[in-house]
């Protein structure tokens, strides 16, 4: 099963809404890299959801502190940044999920009803939460088999520019090393039967089809910023080159 996404970084409503509208399965509010606020995402995340859209969150750390709100905004999934081993995909578990499975801290907001269905949260929470890991590290991509093995991990979500950064090739994304490395964390992650991830920044629906024949079954298509830029940047050439 192929389940296509995309990401949003700005947080307007009427931006999160129409992209929400869109065949999607499932869009991501990004913390890590946007000027989302506290507010901005739970209004995110109410949108998405009221569209019938799986709402994910990328946080900005794997900390207690960072995955804490966006669970209790009422996010069905959180993919956290630089998780580079074993260990560190165990505390995102941790982090993520109640007791006695985690180390979660219980609060009343919007994912519990606001106090009036925290046991139906907690159920969803140790039952239906999809945690995903980036590896965007060679760290992590050296312990790629023991991250897999960590129980509650959903899939990885390959970061090719932090990934090539930490090789000492930033953005040469034709490199063999990181092209190999990339490979190595697909048929890991194939064999452990978890979703794969990438992220597709140019909305090409060919370079979709690429990575869907390569097995990656959980693909982002571009981010909100770069459909308008790219959609303006295309029509205005046109416009001069018919002019």
């Amino acid at each position: 099963m192929i389940r296509l996404g995309t990401w949003i970084t700005i947080p307007h409503p009427s931006i999160i809404e129409i992209i929400a509208k869109q065949n999607f399965n499932w869009i991501c509010t990004d913390l890590e890299h946007s000027p989302v606020s506290r507010i901005e995402l739970q209004t995110s995340i109410t949108i998405i959801q009221a569209n019938g859209k799986k709402a994910f969150v990328r946080v900005s750390a794997n900390t207690h502190n960072d995955i804490k709100f966006p669970l209790d905004a009422g996010a069905d999934g959180i993919i956290i940044p630089m998780v580079n081993s074993a260990t560190e995909a165990y505390e995102a578990v941790q982090h993520c999920l109640y007791p006695p499975f985690g180390r979660r801290g219980a609060g009343l907001s919007r994912a519990q009803d606001y106090g009036f269905g925290f046991s139906n949260h907690y159920e969803k929470n140790i039952n239906n939460l999809e945690i995903f890991v980036q590896i965007e590290h060679i760290k992590a991509v050296e312990e790629i088999k023991q991250i897999l093995e960590i129980k509650n991990i959903t899939g990885v979500f390959v970061g090719p520019y932090d990934l090539s950064g930490s090789m000492g090739i930033p953005g040469d994304f034709e490199n063999p090393k990181l092209k190999n490395a990339i490979d190595e964390v697909a048929i890991e992650t194939k064999k452990a039967g978890k979703f794969l991830g990438i992220h597709i920044i140019k909305p090409e629906a060919n370079e979709l089809k690429k990575y869907a024949e390569l097995g990656y079954n959980f693909l982002a298509l571009s981010l909100d910023s770069y459909f308008l830029g790219q959609k303006i940047a295309d029509e205005v050439d046109n416009f001069y080159k018919i002019l």
